[in-house]
């Protein structure tokens, strides 16, 4: 029944997950459309798993539970590359690949201009 109820409010594409009678604890991740969700349900998750490490009875709690270490996963997570390994990897690859395709172009651009010369001598 309950695994229904949360499929049927889900939206198509979207990621949840949710323990029914868990530690009382709820996660909210809010980003833009561009900030990838797959690497923002990773963020979510090493949050949570490192909030209720630190704060095992937080749901329970009657007053606010101290969490410093939010700013800094804010701060360092700002790049969704920084979360997903294989992001970083495809990005490092393009950037790469830049490197290549420019070398590539100027290496040619000399075979040209080697070309013009010896044409000049002959």
């Amino acid at each position: 029944m309950f695994s229904k109820t949360v499929a049927e409010r889900t939206k198509q594409g979207q990621r949840q997950d949710i323990q029914e009678q868990g530690k009382c604890i709820a996660g909210v991740i809010i980003s833009d459309n561009e900030y990838p969700s797959l690497a923002a349900h990773q963020i979510l998750s090493k949050v949570l798993d490192e909030f209720l490490t630190l704060n095992p009875n937080a749901g329970t709690a009657t007053q606010p539970v101290s969490f410093p270490s939010l700013k800094t996963y804010i701060s360092a997570y700002q790049d969704p590359h920084q979360v997903d390994s294989i992001m970083k990897i495809q990005k490092e690859l393009d950037e790469t690949k830049i490197v290549l395709h420019k070398t590539i172009e100027s290496v040619l651009e000399r075979g040209e201009k080697i070309d013009d010369l010896v044409n000049k001598v002959n």
